[in-house]
């Protein structure tokens, strides 16, 4: 038996697992159940240690044989507040609540490989340590407070997969530096005076205030960031107004700042903050401005990107470099601290309907991906020169 069919044979499993998962999601910090679910299955395998309430709700297993290298690869299991729309056996049975990212998938993922490396211990020369981490989707996230509490102790490089719906099913995505950006987030709080709308010399118009901050807004990027660098701001929401012939005294909006260099996010951050207090006083308006500071950016380290390379040769795998992406993934942490990298499995399919994006209320994915991932991870293992299977499977 060769690892093609060692995960083949694995697949109805991974299948159950993640369309239980699927049907019973729980939203980021409040993962009881699937916590539980994961902790079970692992509990189950003899040749693991585990260790809980890594960081809060994380959980890291590990499994040792011979004296050779230490990865880890890491899964994430929260879902979305999201009401699920597909029409689908094992749509999400939590109402309001959804898998819309492939987190499902991840764990199922995961879990897999460690049945796997559990069947075939003998042929692990080191020691795998599998990261299920908690709270992706929402910051602070559950990978800082994870590699704080030492969830990567002992470990040399850490690897990462993303299930990728926007990419065709059959092929492995990755890139060497930057990969995904850092999602910052602002919020905005105009306050002038209120007043009837036939009377606007008497009051300082909160909405005219806010408006001319959007568009000044704007022009940050375009003519303060070089073009050679990667930046994003969106406002992403106005709230302001009670009435057609009240003047507001007061307007909010919230949205995203996204770069990949701490310099340039440091400067839009310096700029927002000049033109907010500068429009705002011109005015006569007063003014609230919060910028929360969202995860790193995810950055790979060269070398572990030529092992899923290679690693993806070995599987069968198609290799394509993806373009940067602006969205941002708290894997980020786990590669501040050790050496490795990020990759996407391409987990859309046309002619089966699967197209919708990630975070929406149709998302699905692939199943077929699962088996693409969990080879990468088996070959990854190979290539890190810690893994000789085929062997002697123990039973």
């Amino acid at each position: 038996m060769n690892i093609e069919q060692l995960v083949t044979d694995d697949f109805n499993e991974m299948i159950n697992v993640r369309r239980y998962l699927h049907q019973h999601p729980e939203v980021s910090f409040h993962e009881e159940k699937t916590y539980a679910y994961i902790l079970e299955a692992l509990c189950k395998l003899s040749h693991f240690t585990i260790r809980e309430h890594v960081g809060g709700k994380g959980i890291v297993a590990k499994i040792s044989n011979g004296n050779g290298p230490s990865i880890a690869f890491r899964a994430d299991f929260d879902a979305l507040p999201i009401q699920d729309q597909k029409d689908v056996p094992y749509k999400s049975q939590n109402d309001g609540v959804m898998h819309a990212c492939g987190h499902d998938g991840h764990t199922s993922i995961l879990l897999s490989v460690a049945r796997l490396l559990n069947k075939t211990y003998q042929s692990i020369n080191g020691t795998v340590t599998l990261i299920f981490q908690f709270a992706e989707e929402v910051a602070p996230g559950g990978a800082r407070d994870m590699v704080s509490d030492g969830a990567l102790t002992g470990v040399d490089k850490v690897y990462g997969n993303h299930l990728w719906s926007p990419y065709e099913q059959g092929a492995v995505y990755s890139r060497k530096g930057a990969l995904m950006a850092c999602p910052d987030t602002f919020h905005i709080t105009v306050q002038g005076k209120g007043g009837h709308g036939a009377s606007p010399e008497s009051t300082i118009d909160a909405i005219v205030v806010m408006a001319e901050l959007i568009i000044n807004l704007q022009t940050i990027i375009s003519r303060n960031v070089a073009p050679t660098e990667q930046a994003v701001l969106t406002v992403g929401k106005v709230v302001a107004g009670d009435t057609f012939n009240i003047i507001s005294d007061s307007a909010y909006c919230t949205g995203t700042v996204r770069t990949f260099n701490p310099e340039v996010k440091q400067m839009i951050k310096d700029a927002m903050d000049r033109e907010v207090k500068g429009i705002t006083a011109a005015k006569g308006a007063t003014c609230i401005f919060d910028y929360i500071d969202g995860y790193p950016a995810v950055i790979n380290e060269s070398e572990a990107v030529d092992v899923i390379d290679r690693a993806a040769e070995q599987a069968g795998i198609p290799f394509k470099e993806t373009e940067q992406l602006m969205i941002g993934e708290d894997f980020s942490y786990y590669i501040q601290h050790k050496p490795g990298a990020f990759f996407l499995t391409a987990a859309g399919k046309t002619s089966k309907g699967i197209t919708a994006p990630h975070h929406h209320p149709l998302f699905d994915f692939d199943e077929q991906a699962m088996i693409d991932a969990v080879k990468m991870f088996l070959y990854i293992l190979k290539e890190e020169h810690m893994y000789d299977y085929p062997g002697q499977p123990i039973l």
